[in-house]
């Protein structure tokens, strides 16, 4: 199908200085966009205009385009990355939208990830918790043969789709307790589920639960809403599985 011309868009695009400093929405028009661009190729041409206009450009995050490092994360029309599924931001492409359309695009919104500018947040509270325990503790030396450890497809596959998180905050985001059940769940889980992370696997659960609590995050009640806007379509079993991670190591106490 031949790509499209879309001739008008408005963008009401939240503004904000820093973290400190009240924002709000500003509104601006966009002409002439193809149906092909992304929705980041689309933010860059408007960027490219406002410095026309001597103009501050808006501010976003992004890094790879490609949906894997999880930066560009975007809450487009409501939803976090936007009116399609099991995308990123940077996957999101234009024919999403029709011609003459109003686009409301605003930073994500959880405590735990403050607004830095515009619609760039710090979502360095996930690598925290990652530094909490989520790792193997291994001595430097050889490379071990990849095959030395047995490990059954079914625990292989389903440690893979944990493992498919980025990390990009869509699940917080989107929990109305602005919860990171998901996003814990699935590094601790990607690792339980391999011979080589159950050495740690009590001490990682507790200390990964406590930063995770320490830093804000709220509690899960099961919603569900995190693995509907999941752009990796992370499952909820995993935040099951964290739970018995959790509640063994607890009982070794």
């Amino acid at each position: 199908m031949a790509d499209k011309i879309l001739k008008e868009l408005t963008l009401k695009i939240w503004r904000q200085k820093d973290a400190k400093s009240k924002g709000g929405f500003e509104t601006y028009k966009i002409h002439d966009i193809s149906t092909g661009s992304s929705f980041l190729e689309m933010l860059d041409i408007l960027n490219e205009q406002l410095v026309s206009e001597n103009k501050e450009p808006v501010a976003f995050d992004h890094d790879c385009r490609e949906g894997i490092c999880g930066t560009c994360s975007l809450f487009i029309d409501g939803r976090a990355h936007g009116p399609d599924d099991d995308v990123t931001t940077c996957q999101l492409h234009m024919r999403r939208f029709e011609d003459g359309a109003t686009i409301t695009i605003e930073p994500w919104r959880c405590g735990a990830f403050p607004v830095i500018k515009d619609l760039i947040v710090d979502r360095g509270a996930y690598e925290k918790i990652l530094q909490a325990g989520g790792y193997v503790s291994v001595n430097t030396g050889g490379v071990p043969d990849g095959n030395a450890i047995p490990i059954a497809k079914p625990a292989a596959d389903e440690a893979m789709d944990a493992a498919a998180c980025i990390g990009c905050g869509a699940c917080a985001a989107t929990c109305k307790n602005s919860s990171a059940m998901l996003f814990v769940a699935a590094k601790v889980s990607q690792l339980a589920l391999l011979p080589q992370g159950k050495i740690e696997a009590a001490r990682r659960a507790k200390a990964m639960v406590a930063k995770m609590d320490e830093l804000g995050f709220g509690n899960c009640t099961n919603t569900g809403a995190c693995e509907s806007e999941c752009p990796k379509s992370i499952s909820i079993e995993h935040i099951a599985r964290l739970n018995r991670e959790f509640l063994k190591a607890k009982l070794k106490d």
